[in-house]
């Protein structure tokens, strides 16, 4: 226990801040402690609630959106001497200043790394006797690069991707973005040229059939 005499000179002390004083600052920390303790908590089980929410089906979702008719492309790309070409719907316009289109592909195909890689691509829209093509390019019939590319005849624009010279329109991009989301790439590419061809009825996929319009 302290003697009386260094109670009194601890007191006496300028420099030294006694226990009572201190005690007011403690329990503010404390204070504190507990309230920063009490929103982490509140976070993390936010948080545990988001993710233990149950999520959409991806089945259901998948007969949802085979209902959501959509235009049938092929994307090309080159680089090297390869090509490559992919059946797609996933396509859309982005804005027409710059002109500015994106495509999504499945990221888990190795050979689909040519499109990010090549730095250009090719959207090309199919018409409605074009059905073999865009089998072709599918990959339902396992074709390789060389027999899917000699199912039609081709050309160059801008960017040396392969443009498809019957194309109802072809639109030559230079990818000006990429991004990884989910499963899948999307290639965001600014429009350089565009080709367009005769207008025919298009070929279109609704209810996982193609159909004509």
């Amino acid at each position: 226990m302290w003697s009386q005499a260094s109670k009194e000179k601890i007191e006496a002390s300028p420099h030294t801040i006694t226990i009572a004083a201190i005690k007011p600052e403690i329990r503010r920390l404390a204070g504190f402690i507990i309230l920063f303790n009490g929103y982490v908590w509140a976070a993390l089980d936010q948080e545990k609630a988001v993710l233990d929410k149950p999520r959409l089906d991806p089945l259901t979702y998948r007969d949802a959106m085979s209902r959501l008719a959509a235009h049938v492309q092929v994307v090309t790309a080159a680089k090297d001497g390869e090509r490559r070409g992919v059946t797609v719907t996933a396509a859309c316009s982005v804005s027409d200043n710059p002109p500015t289109l994106l495509v999504c592909l499945n990221g888990a195909n190795p050979r689909n790394a040519i499109f990010s890689l090549g730095g250009s691509f090719a959207l090309n829209l199919l018409s409605a006797d074009e059905t073999d093509i865009a089998h072709a390019f599918s990959g339902r019939d396992q074709l390789d690069s060389a027999l899917r590319f000699s199912r039609a005849a081709w050309t160059t624009l801008e960017t040396g991707s392969p443009v498809l010279t019957n194309a109802a329109a072809a639109f030559d991009c230079r990818i000006i973005d990429v991004k990884t989301v989910a499963t899948h790439i999307v290639l965001f590419g600014e429009v350089v040229a565009v080709k367009l061809g005769e207008k025919k009825p298009a070929l279109l996929y609704l209810d996982r059939s193609y159909r004509t319009l």
